[in-house]
């Protein structure tokens, strides 16, 4: 008795020059894919070096793609996609900040770059799919459809970043990462041990269009720098600050108030308005919210057609919280089980059920258990 043996795809392996991207393309080609690899150049200025782990995008990181390429085997291409980062990504995170909102550039690079506008070159010159590092896996569905679910490693998942996926984008998308029960330092071994140079290099951390890491001051070069009134709770100004995009709610750090709270205790970014460029603080209770109202939905299948219960993740790096979701003209309504506390305008709520990605939206309103005035 014979099997039919696995689908030969042609698949283009995305690679930023770190070890993840490399090692995807690697097992994407070892798997017997005719395999092409390319780097993004997103950079309108990609000469300088990253700053140890941070950057990326760089003409190091170029070089590093295309040294791994050779060594994989495969074909490689740099394809000059900077103008639509700039415009998808760069000019929406200014905007969203300027809006008194906090962005997730990572989910927006994925929707606008690597699975809107990458695939669709890709599948103009007869790819079959967009292979990348991330930690997730597809699931196929005995009707043919596939499911975006969480990584097998709970503490590499990168699935939050990718529920902006649809369909159409998931049918092309490839993770070879996603199904590996590896540590971090095994999958460099992996790649040691494949000959790839970029082994050892480290990760890129934070945003990556700002290599040093000072979104403040990044933001401040293009908007300026615009004094404003630090209040309180009751309206009363208790300091000052250069530029309300400058903060994000539930913020605690880098306040600068000089003025302690009555009860000595930190106080915390509760309210952004860019009307009036004014910041509001208070205490950590303040930033307890019951339910959410978001926007722009997109679905990793079928949309829900009423409530339901499920578990939500509101950042990256954040846990799971049980909620009870419904979509309401053409938004999202969410309640929380429990309160929850810094959630921020302009960021990503992810949907799961059990492991499997519903879909995601963004954070526009939050209800607070106690009014901010």
């Amino acid at each position: 008795m014979t099997t039919d043996a696995p689908r030969r795809l042609r698949v283009l392996a995305a690679m930023s020059g770190g070890v993840d991207s490399a090692v995807a393309a690697a097992r994407a080609a070892e798997a017997g894919h005719d395999v092409t690899g390319v780097h993004l150049a997103l950079s309108e200025n990609p000469k300088s070096f990253r700053t140890g782990a941070r950057g990326c995008c760089t003409i190091e990181d170029s070089h590093d793609a295309r040294r791994a390429a050779d060594v994989i085997g495969i074909p490689f291409y740099v394809w000059d996609l900077a103008e639509r980062f700039r415009e998808d990504v760069v000019e929406d995170f200014f905007a969203e900040y300027e809006a008194g909102r906090t962005p997730n550039p990572c989910l927006r690079c994925n929707e606008k770059i690597k699975f809107a506008a990458l695939l669709d070159k890709a599948l103009a010159l007869g790819f079959d799919a967009v292979c990348t590092g991330h930690y997730a896996t597809i699931v196929e569905r005995p009707d043919g459809g596939r499911e975006l679910h969480r990584a097998s490693d709970m503490a590499k998942d990168q699935s939050y970043v990718l529920g902006v996926l649809d369909d159409r984008q998931l049918a092309h998308a490839m993770f070879p990462l996603g199904d590996t029960l590896t540590t971090k330092a095994e999958i460099r071994e992996e790649a040691a041990r494949r000959g790839l140079f970029v082994a050892k290099k480290p990760d890129s951390h934070d945003i990556c269009f700002i290599a040093d890491g000072d979104t403040q001051g990044f933001l401040a070069k293009r908007l300026g720098r615009a004094e404003g009134d630090i209040v309180d709770e009751s309206g009363a100004k208790i300091g000052t600050h250069e530029g309300a995009y400058g903060f994000t709610i539930g913020q605690r750090k880098g306040l600068r108030i000089g003025t302690p709270a009555p009860d000595g205790k930190p106080r915390y970014v509760l309210d952004i308005s860019p009307v009036d460029n004014t910041v509001t603080v208070g205490p950590a209770e303040s930033l307890d919210v019951t339910a959410l109202t978001a926007v722009r939905p997109r679905w990793c299948g079928a949309a829900p057609t009423g409530p339901g219960t499920y578990t939500a993740q509101l950042r990256a790096h954040g846990g799971e919280t049980e909620v009870t979701a419904e979509p309401v003209d053409g938004g999202l309504r969410v309640t929380f089980a429990e309160p929850v506390r810094g959630v921020a305008p302009g960021q990503a709520i992810v949907l799961y059920d059990g492991t499997r990605v519903v879909g995601s939206a963004t954070i526009a309103t939050t209800d607070r258990a106690r009014a901010v005035a």
